[in-house]
């Protein structure tokens, strides 16, 4: 068969060789009729009883989780639990039955398309991703309606063949179905890799896909379409290609490849209890990005020095379909105090909510019209002193039992720190009258994602005790470029002149006035940017566990004099061209 390539969204690194196994949406199969009169209240206890079946079996995957699962699985389904509890996804297509005589199947795609078609308006990329949330839960519906099952191929053991090795390619999947490609014992199953046509950096999938270590393309648009069953597939998660029937030279080349990153990959853990250290002697610090306290063992198998971004978000969302509220003080607390413990003595920087708008905590919230722009993170928490005093009650209280830093995100204006550290001291305040201990000295920073913060530095670092960039908002900010977005995710572009200027000044400027300056977004662990960053003069890296040794190894074999050099060279070029010929000259210095 010919050979062809196709390009997509890189979300999880590695490559992956294996046969094609297609998964088919059931709402291309779904058969639309109408139902009599007296047929109409059957047609909705049917419905009403295959939403009541993946609610247990949305259960009994929780019950089931693999003890070695990562932590976001179990969030995930607790989302999809949520999801289908909503009464527009649980209710709406009951009304559509009786007032139009639709079908079971039908209402709930015809509800389900209405949906996805206001999540289609909204400009922000992680609400804009909750619309295949909806999809995955309504598949999972449709599949009980018609009778079918998420297709996985049995295991065939036999101990002189190993087992087939499997790439996935759907139009989507989602977090829970994955796991039906893992052995009840947690293992590893033939599934190897996977391919999707929709998705994007922030989709569960592709969080999942990198909890997992498994290689994964999405935003493919047409793959499902394209690749057949059983053809042999080649997934590039570091380049974002898929060759689908490669010749037999290419599958030798990338199998030589393949296994040139299992022994960079050995090699790489020897380096756990190395310091990051450059060769001329200039010591770096190497941070977790962390969302739940269960995080923290990867982290410390990774050697990282600390947590350089606890996601606390994850606390307020995905929990469970009997609890739509907000986590109490001593909840969060508990959870703080545990992730401060189990990094036994590094210090944990705590972000506060980054949810609003864009993340609802409660799905019957009306969604702004540019939710991107309007109420979250910081903004929300203003909007919300009594749950903001709350949860920064809870982080003080967990800083009495070790280094502990609290981070707030998106911030633009000089009155929302003055009004942030005033309710950080009316917290303190109430823990004194009660005698309840925390660290008096609690750092606070700020994370600069927000251009016009990272423009007007001297107003934050008067104020503030250390910054984070958190370049994936930064660079969509500053680009008006939304990556998930795969029509236009090409135009995304740290090594934009632009980009690279404000994160150049932002460093220097942070540590002109003393301040620890941390990058803590997707760039931080890209190790083809590590030496431009330390060129810039950046000495603190915050990534995913699983990008920190390769990036130390990095750090080991750089020359800070040579790269800082470079660098400036860099910084003043313009072409695009120009600019990453000279970044790929400084990975060979």
């Amino acid at each position: 068969m010919a050979s062809f390539l196709l390009h997509g969204i890189p979300v999880s690194r590695g490559i992956a060789i294996g046969r094609a196994h297609l998964l088919t949406p059931a709402a291309l199969d779904v058969k639309h009729y109408l139902v009599a009169d007296d047929q109409v209240e059957n047609e909705v206890r049917r419905l009403q009883d295959a939403i009541a079946a993946v609610h247990r079996n949305l259960q009994e995957l929780w019950t089931d989780l693999p003890k070695d699962a990562p932590t976001e699985l179990g969030a995930f389904i607790d989302v999809h639990a949520l999801i289908l509890s909503d009464p527009m996804v649980s209710e709406a297509p009951l009304d559509i039955i009786r007032a139009r005589h639709y079908n079971a199947e039908w209402a709930l795609v015809t509800q389900i398309d209405d949906l996805s078609a206001q999540f289609d308006e909204i400009e922000d990329e992680y609400l804009r991703e909750r619309k295949h949330d909806i999809q995955q839960v309504a598949e999972r519906v449709l599949k009980v309606l018609t009778g079918t099952a998420l297709n996985v191929p049995p295991i065939v053991v036999d101990e002189d063949q190993p087992p087939p090795q499997m790439i996935v390619v759907a139009h989507d999947i989602s977090p829970a179905d994955m796991l039906a490609f893992r052995d009840r014992d947690g293992g590893p199953r033939s599934f190897i890799g996977f391919v999707t046509d929709v998705g994007g950096q922030n989709s569960h999938t592709a969080i999942v896909a990198r909890s997992l270590d498994i290689p994964a393309v999405v935003g493919m648009d047409q793959a499902s379409r394209l690749v057949e069953q059983d053809d042999w597939v080649i997934v590039d998660g570091d380049a974002g290609v898929v060759i689908c029937n490669p010749s037999q030279l290419v599958l030798e080349q990338y199998r030589e490849r393949q296994a040139a990153l299992a022994k960079a990959r050995k090699r790489l853990l020897k380096l756990k209890k190395t310091p990051a250290v450059t060769q001329d002697g200039t010591a770096i610090t190497l941070l977790a990005n962390i969302e739940l306290p269960d995080d923290c063992p990867a982290a410390l198998e990774a050697g990282a020095s600390g947590v350089g971004l606890f996601r606390s978000e994850f606390l307020f969302m995905g929990r469970g379909a009997q609890a739509l509220r907000i986590p109490g003080e001593d909840e969060q607390f508990e959870q703080y105090r545990k992730a401060v413990l189990a990094m036994k003595g590094r210090p944990v920087t705590i972000r506060t909510l980054d949810v609003g708008a864009d993340k609802p905590l409660d799905q019957t919230d009306q969604t702004a019209l540019n939710p991107a722009l309007g109420l979250r993170a910081i903004r929300y928490c203003l909007a919300e002193p009594q749950m903001f005093l709350t949860q920064l009650r809870a982080i003080l209280r967990a800083s009495a039992f070790g280094k502990v830093r609290i981070l707030i995100p998106m911030l633009a204006h000089a009155f929302e720190i003055d009004q942030t550290l005033n309710m950080i001291e009316q917290a303190k305040a109430q823990l004194r009258a009660e005698n309840i201990k925390f660290d008096e000295g609690i750092e606070v920073g700020a994370m600069i994602e927000i251009p016009a913060a990272a423009l007007a530095l001297p107003l934050f670092v008067r104020r503030m005790d250390f910054l984070s960039i958190g370049t994936n908002d930064l660079i969509q900010y500053l680009l008006a470029i939304d990556r998930v977005d795969y029509e236009v995710a090409h135009l995304y572009n740290p090594l934009h002149p632009a980009v690279l200027q404000l994160i150049a000044s932002t460093i220097a400027t942070g540590h002109k006035a003393g301040l620890d300056v941390a990058v803590c977004g997707e760039m931080a662990g890209d190790v083809k940017l590590t030496r431009l960053l330390l060129g810039m003069g950046l000495r603190e890296f915050s990534m995913h566990p699983a990008q920190l040794l390769a990036v130390k190894q990095e750090i080991l074999n750089t020359d800070l004099g040579a790269v800082t050099t470079r660098t400036r060279r860099i910084l003043r070029a313009m072409e695009p061209g120009e600019i990453a010929s000279a970044v790929e000259q400084l990975q060979a210095l």
